[in-house]
C-alpha cells in the first residue's frame, strides 16, 4: 500500500460500512480484560448468531471478536482437553436433541456427527463452527482436545 493511501473501512465494505461501525460502537475490538468483558462479547457473539444472514462486515467482526473470546477463554478459563466425540456427545445430551437434529440445526450431514461420535473422524473447521453456532459454544471449545 502507497504511504500516502489510507485503508478505511468505507474502502473495505463500501455501503455496508455503517453495519460494521455500529457494531464497533457497541463493543470495541480490543483484548478482553475481564469476566465482564467476556459476558457482553458473548452477548453480541449471540446476537450475530441468531441473525439468518451476515453481511460481509458483520461476519469479519464476528470472527475477530471469537478470537479474541477465544484468547481470552484460553488464559483465563482453562478447560480439561476433550475430544470431538466427547465434546460432541456432551452438548447434543445438555440440549436434549438427537444426532440428527444437531446434524440439521448445524447444517451438516448426519453421517459426519455420527462418524465423529463413533470416533471414525474429525471435525473440521467449517464444521466446528456451524456446531458451535449450534450448540452456542466458542469455537475453541471444539479446538482444546487438538
Amino acid at each position: 500500500m502507497n504511504a500516502g493511501v489510507k485503508a478505511t473501512s468505507r474502502a473495505v465494505y463500501g455501503k455496508a460500512e455503517g453495519s460494521y461501525l455500529a457494531l464497533v460502537r457497541r463493543f470495541p475490538l480490543r483484548p478482553l480484560r475481564s469476566d465482564v468483558d467476556l459476558d457482553a462479547a458473548v452477548e453480541v457473539i449471540d446476537e450475530l448468531i441468531d441473525r439468518p444472514r451476515l453481511a460481509a462486515p458483520e461476519r469479519d467482526y464476528l470472527d475477530v471478536l471469537s478470537d479474541l473470546v477465544e484468547a481470552y477463554e484460553e488464559t483465563a478459563v482453562p478447560m480439561r482437553a476433550v475430544a470431538d466425540a466427547e465434546l460432541l456427545r456432551f452438548l447434543i445430551e445438555q440440549r436434549g436433541v438427537t444426532q440428527a437434529a444437531a446434524a440439521a440445526g448445524a447444517g451438516i450431514p448426519e453421517s459426519t456427527v455420527s462418524e465423529v461420535l463413533a470416533g471414525k473422524r474429525r471435525l473440521n473447521r467449517g464444521q466446528i463452527t456451524r456446531l458451535a453456532g449450534y450448540f452456542r459454544v466458542s469455537p475453541g471449545a471444539f479446538l482444546a482436545g487438538t
